[in-house]
């Protein structure tokens, strides 16, 4: 283990990380933030320590290996997740302890969404900033996760492309240097945003809730300016059917978007079987929801059933978690619908958490081939994705993912309720968390702020474990890791 480089890397990356701090201190001077300590003490001792990580190691130089890969992603999250946690815990608005300041921080990073703090729009501009920022960067640091690093090291939904693959979705990344995929991959990501917040303001927000609300949007995040999400501006259907789409491009391959945009070919996305699967399993769910909430009247016409319907499933399904409605007092299955689906989640290469549809398309077409094969036992069948077979250990990896991924939800639920929550509340806590979701039932269904410390840092760690798909911190809890 390069200990020192990675030590010098980290050192780097919280001095970086310090810099976040001037951003949400100019908003706070500009709209008249009464106290903006908690932003100077947060930059200097941010600063400080990244300062102290990396002097002592600044000379250190060597290759890193993938074995070192994980460790240097994995305490990305955590040391970036705590450092953001610092201004949080200086805020006499929000008088926040350690662990109510984690828990927002990571949720923020991770872009679950899941809060702690209430009256929101109580809070200084300053702070409702920052916590949108670290969504956005969070959100833009998991797109180059994704797309460029997680395939070298073997983890993450985009090794289940070949590299032969015609078009822009490679195995490890759309050009031959890392930092170039990451330029490029962000420069999309600033794009959507911009054109995110344009619409938010033309739509009725003020440039403040456009700007915040388009951080939180395209990040599939859902931290709000307000208590209320967006049914707070339910008078302004427009914001509605803007998040609609903005959280549904959040959720496709952010390589897809890069193709669109180099070759102004919009059927790029089309010639995507996982993209398609996406759209059909966005679609199909908010047809149910739509019918059956109709059906029951819940909603006085058919345009409001159809919007909060479609709201709704595409905010789970995206893992973004805003709420135009109260779908906790959804008749029947609704609700708990609204959870299964946020397993799947969006496309690899996204923001979006879940399992991936890549995943699950291709669970179902290795269920398919069995199938198959009961009718023909010996013929040979391979399972294609884009017009290319993959192999047979690609195929493997898929079902060892899933059962990792049951595995650790029966863990965290098991352990969530061992804290005294009910069954119901549990499981959409985890679910909501392992899936970075952000939304809630029973107890959490508008704030998570009533749970005790030792389920707050269960959760968080669920939402670590989420983002970083699992296996990248399974596989520093194994003693062959750690051995030369």
């Amino acid at each position: 283990m390069q200990f020192k480089v990675i030590q010098r890397i980290l050192g780097l990356l919280v001095m970086v990380f310090s810099l976040t701090m001037i951003p949400p201190m100019i908003v706070g001077l500009g709209m008249g933030d009464p106290d903006l300590t908690p932003f100077y003490w947060a930059f200097l001792i941010v600063l400080g320590s990244g300062l102290g990580l990396w002097l002592p190691v600044r000379k250190a130089n060597a290759n890193l290996r993938t074995r070192d890969g994980f460790l240097v992603v994995t305490l990305f999250w955590t040391v970036l997740s705590t450092a953001a946690a610092v201004p949080f815990m200086f805020s006499s608005a929000l008088n926040a302890s350690f662990t109510d300041a984690m828990f927002e921080a990571v949720s923020g990073f991770t872009t679950t969404g899941s809060t702690v703090f209430g009256n929101i729009e109580g809070l200084p501009r300053s702070i409702l900033f920052f916590r949108q920022e670290i969504q956005w960067l969070g959100g833009m640091g998991m797109i180059v996760l994704a797309v460029a690093i997680l395939p070298m090291l073997g983890v993450g939904g985009m090794q289940l492309y070949k590299a032969e693959t015609p078009g822009p979705v490679k195995d490890s990344k759309l050009t031959p240097r890392i930092a170039e995929t990451a330029r490029l991959l962000w420069y999309v990501y600033l794009v959507l945003t911009i054109m995110c917040a344009v619409m938010y303001w033309l739509t009725g927000m003020d440039w403040f809730d456009a700007i915040t609300h388009s951080f939180s949007t395209v990040s599939t995040a859902g931290f709000s300016t307000h208590d209320a999400s967006l049914a707070y501006f339910d008078e302004q259907r427009g914001v509605g059917w803007t998040a609609i789409v903005f959280m549904f491009l959040g959720g496709v391959n952010a390589s897809l978007h890069f193709a669109v945009w180099k070759t102004s070919d919009i059927r790029c996305y089309w010639r995507d079987s996982e993209f398609r699967t996406y759209l059909l399993i966005v679609l199909g769910s908010a047809w149910i929801a739509t019918a059956y909430l109709y059906a029951k009247n819940i909603y006085p016409s058919l345009q409001d059933t159809l919007f909060h319907g479609l709201f709704q499933f595409t905010s789970s399904i995206t893992t973004t978690g805003f709420s135009t409605t109260n779908y906790a007092n959804w008749p029947t299955f609704l609700p708990v619908l609204l959870f299964f689906v946020s397993f799947v989640g969006g496309s690899a290469g996204s923001t979006a958490g879940g399992i991936k549809v890549i995943r699950i398309l291709l669970l179902i077409k290795q269920g398919m081939r069995e199938t198959t094969r009961l009718i023909h036992p010996n013929g040979r069948f391979v399972i294609k994705v884009n017009g290319e077979a993959l192999p047979e250990n690609v195929v493997e990896s898929v079902w060892g993912f899933f059962a990792a991924y049951v595995g650790v939800f029966v863990f965290f639920m098991l352990a969530v309720m061992a804290t005294d929550l009910d069954q119901r509340t549990a499981f959409s806590a985890v679910a909501s968390s392992l899936n970075n979701q952000g939304l809630g039932l029973g107890l959490v269904a508008g704030n998570y702020a009533p749970l005790t410390a030792p389920a707050k840092w269960l959760l968080a760690l669920a939402m670590l474990m989420g983002r970083l798909e699992l296996f990248t911190m399974l596989v520093l809890l194994t003693p062959a890791f750690w051995r030369r």
